[in-house]
């Protein structure tokens, strides 16, 4: 099988990754790899996005409170849509800080709010913690939308990797009355079957940031239970039904252990009804989002789905306030 084609970006970064003496994925224990990988990512990312407001919060709950960040990228003393998300990291790794950058420019350019997620992370706190925290988030974010200037009927969920994982599971709690129901769903190159095999891939790049063998220390340390991987709050695409899952936007890179799943849940997705914006570049790698310093068509890319979750929060807009519906 011949390879595909890859971006001219994509070993620079590699090499500038090397340099820094970022270790690969998978390839220490968790408490070694974390302050790496958020340094690695602070470093790479292009200048961070305007907002015009961000606010700390703590979400309470039993034992330690939630930790959560909102950034504004409307106007102040508006009320904004609200896209909450998560962050990537294979549910190890990651953090707020992490994907400062990712989440300003999408709160910028849609010109919404964004609630960012601190999680508990594994192997500390395994499945389905993440994915409680996550349901916690998103509870509260619509029981006090009102008071934080956020409009309740526009909420949506996204995020990256793990996180658009997270999102994908939350997004079909919401359409099964366990959450909060949301309008949209984000998932860039989501990780949505964790009971798979992940075997190598020839038309892959081997020097890549995103390895099969890094996914298969992820989900040791996510969900240690084999049989538990295939639950579908483990692995949203072997849900019995999607239909009626909120519209989403899927983005998926061909040098991507990742690419085969997230482009699957697309394509369930479109077959059950959902709207469905699927893009896939296929010359891209896993994570390329927040690493736009390093990797020019980043902010392109982010761009789109920025544009998506706008066009998403207009025509719910739309429908809420046409005549007849007041």
């Amino acid at each position: 099988m011949t390879m595909r084609a890859l971006h001219p970006d994509i070993p620079a970064l590699m090499q500038a990754l090397r340099d820094a003496g970022v270790p690969s994925l998978g390839s220490v224990p968790p408490a070694v790899a974390r302050a790496g990988y958020t340094a690695s990512r602070r470093r790479l990312q292009p200048p961070l996005a305007p907002v015009s407001a961000i606010t700390e919060h703590a979400i309470p709950r039993v034992g330690e409170p939630l930790r959560a960040r909102l950034y504004r990228g409307g106007e102040t003393g508006q009320s904004q849509p609200c896209l909450v998300f998560l962050h990537g990291g294979g549910w190890v790794l990651g953090s707020i800080e992490s994907h400062e950058g990712l989440c300003r420019h999408l709160a910028h350019r849609a010109g919404c709010a964004v609630l960012a997620v601190d999680y508990r992370l594994a192997p500390e706190h395994p499945h389905p913690a993440a994915m409680e925290d996550s349901v916690l988030a998103l509870s509260w974010v619509a029981a006090n939308a009102a008071s934080l200037g956020l409009d309740a009927a526009r909420l949506a969920v996204g995020g990256d990797s793990a996180g658009g994982n997270l999102a994908a599971v939350l997004a079909l709690l919401g359409r099964d009355g366990l959450a909060p129901p949301v309008m949209f769903q984000l998932l860039l190159y989501p990780a949505t079957d964790l009971a798979r095999a992940y075997d190598d891939d020839p038309g892959m790049s081997p020097d890549i940031p995103l390895t099969t063998q890094a996914m298969r220390y992820f989900i040791e340390h996510y969900v240690p239970d084999p049989h538990a991987r295939a639950g579908w709050q483990a692995s949203p695409l072997r849900a019995a039904s999607l239909t009626g899952a909120p519209p989403a936007f899927v983005l998926t890179c061909g040098h991507d252990p990742l690419h085969d799943e997230g482009r699957l849940y697309a394509a369930r997705l479109e077959r059950e009804g959902v709207p469905v914006m699927a893009l896939h570049v296929s010359d891209q790698v896993h994570g390329i989002l927040n690493l736009g310093g390093a990797v020019t068509a980043a902010g392109m890319i982010l761009d789109m789905a920025a544009a998506a979750l706008c066009q998403a929060f207009a025509v719910e807009m739309q429908t809420v306030t046409r005549p007849g519906t007041e």
